[in-house]
């Protein structure tokens, strides 16, 4: 090998944090409003609990846990999936040194990860259970790369943190170690890293993380699945036939969505050199195919015997994230030359590494150009700032989430209750004025006091329905006049 093949790599690891750091300021500057997820965390974070709902609760306590010593804000939000992220990418490298030899491969493996969509979009533009995920599988999977490569109690320990964590994130997880395990089962040289008496650790560390939330989903396992298996199963009337046939298909349409950039960026930059590699093996490729297969596999099973007929690509996440790293053991495998490539590929990392956040602030600031407003133009903060005006509430009762984790973000000292998340009963006996807000997406329509909210009055308070109002509030980054509405209502407004 080269010297300039061997040199330091830590190089890429300072670049990274660099690109977070970015990351993070464009977010700050985008937009203050928060969308679906961020609000999630916001919202919930009033209360801590083994569990939440149709989402294991990794995300949640780690949130809840920052906000505990930050506050709650935009800030402590962004910094926590930044620092996740980066995280992530710095064991995905480490993984990649254990079993790569060329350092441009491992390079390329690393920031190959900024050509799946789901890893550098996605995961940027709302998501965060889904950045869970991501943390957990890399760290898993550098614990079982490391205890197969060089076996000790910390590199099972890591392993099983990592399992713990993954059940955590997302219930699908757990394919990606039972696919590892029975991969590897099936090599007779790494089956004996699996029949070791330290794998006990990896069990017990597992086990000891998920026990809090096992006792809960024990009681709440209707409640915990119900809402993903109705998207997995959405097929409508569609005959068995149908159903599989739907199934199958998402299933590859995800995988291309998944992974087709990736594939397509290192055929480009390596052109027709990348050909022996099709057919090249070594232990690690042989080790990951199966893996992949196993993974692919049970997602097969779902859909033939779960009645599964929609699979979305973020499900794909905790077994197709392994593909750059995947694609360079393959073209190490045949002995490619890859300095060329190299130069080739750091041009299109440069323009992602620009393009991406130039793109996420671009969809929402170019709304004051094209009048196409997304979550993040709503003006949660102003509508609040203006409300407060008039009286300081002791309580806000939301729509939904969305609007709740808003309202919390920029008042944190009161209850935010709200009308989809019926589990959260703060005492409201003395808390008055009670301010009630809901969006009214389309303006003249439904403005009046949501049925609802009224029964909900009635039930809980024993109140009727008092006199509604709404409130017209520019949207951030407006075109013209454009503004948002909001529907609000009183309880005991002080005079």
């Amino acid at each position: 090998m080269t010297e300039t093949s061997n040199r330091d790599i830590r190089w890429i690891f300072v670049l990274l944090a660099a690109y977070f750091a970015l990351q993070i300021g464009v977010r700050l500057a985008t937009s203050h409003s928060l969308d679906l997820d961020e609000a999630e965390q916001a919202f919930r974070s009033q209360w801590l609990a083994a569990g939440y709902g149709p989402q294991p609760p990794f995300y949640n306590w780690l949130q809840y846990t920052v906000f505990l010593f930050a506050g709650v804000s935009l800030v402590a939000l962004s910094v926590v999936k930044n620092l996740l992220l980066f995280t992530s990418y710095l064991l995905y490298g480490l993984t990649a040194q254990l079993i790569l030899r060329d350092k441009r491969l491992v390079v390329m493996a690393t920031l190959g990860l900024l050509t799946i969509p789901q890893m550098v979009f996605e995961m940027q533009r709302d998501l965060t259970h889904t950045v869970a995920v991501f943390f957990s599988a890399s760290l898993f999977f550098y614990g079982f790369i490391l205890s197969l490569k060089r076996p000790s109690l910390a590199s099972y320990l890591v392993a099983g943190i990592g399992i713990g964590f993954g059940l955590l994130a997302k219930y699908n997880f757990a394919i990606l170690p039972a696919a590892a395990l029975i991969a590897a089962l099936t090599d007779a040289r790494l089956r004996t890293r699996i029949f070791d008496r330290r794998l006990a650790v990896t069990a017990v560390a597992a086990l000891v993380i998920t026990l809090p939330h096992l006792f809960w989903l024990k009681d709440n396992l209707d409640f915990a699945t119900a809402r993903t298996l109705e998207k997995m199963t959405a097929s409508g009337d569609a005959s068995y036939p149908m159903q599989v046939a739907m199934g199958a298909g998402s299933l590859a349409l995800a995988t291309v969505g998944f992974a087709g950039l990736t594939v397509a960026v290192f055929a480009v930059v390596f052109g027709k050199s990348l050909r022996p590699s099709l057919t090249a093996q070594s232990e690690w490729t042989r080790l990951i195919e199966r893996m992949m297969l196993i993974f692919l596999t049970g997602i097969l099973l779902l859909i033939v015997f779960g009645g599964a007929a929609g699979i979305k690509d973020r499900w794909l996440v905790p077994m197709l994230f392994i593909v750059p790293l995947y694609l360079c053991l393959k073209i190490e495998a045949a002995g490619v030359e890859t300095s060329k490539a190299f130069r080739r590929f750091m041009p299109v990392i440069a323009v992602i590494m620009i393009g991406v956040p130039a793109a996420l602030y671009g969809s929402v600031a170019s709304a004051r150009f094209t009048g196409h407003y997304e979550r993040l133009n709503r003006p949660y903060a102003d509508m609040l700032e203006s409300l407060r005006k008039k009286a300081e509430p002791a309580a806000i009762l939301a729509g939904d989430s969305l609007l709740a984790g808003n309202l919390r973000q920029d008042i944190s000292g009161i209850p935010v209750l709200s009308m989809d998340y019926p589990g959260f009963k703060p005492d409201l006996s003395g808390r008055r004025p009670l301010l009630l807000v809901w969006l009214i997406p389309h303006k003249g329509k439904n403005e009046a006091l949501p049925p609802d909210m009224a029964q909900w009055l009635q039930a809980h308070l024993g109140i009727s329905a008092p006199e509604s109002s709404v409130i017209d509030v520019p949207y951030l980054y407006s075109r013209g006049d454009d503004s948002y509405r909001f529907g609000y209502a009183w309880v005991d407004q002080p005079s």
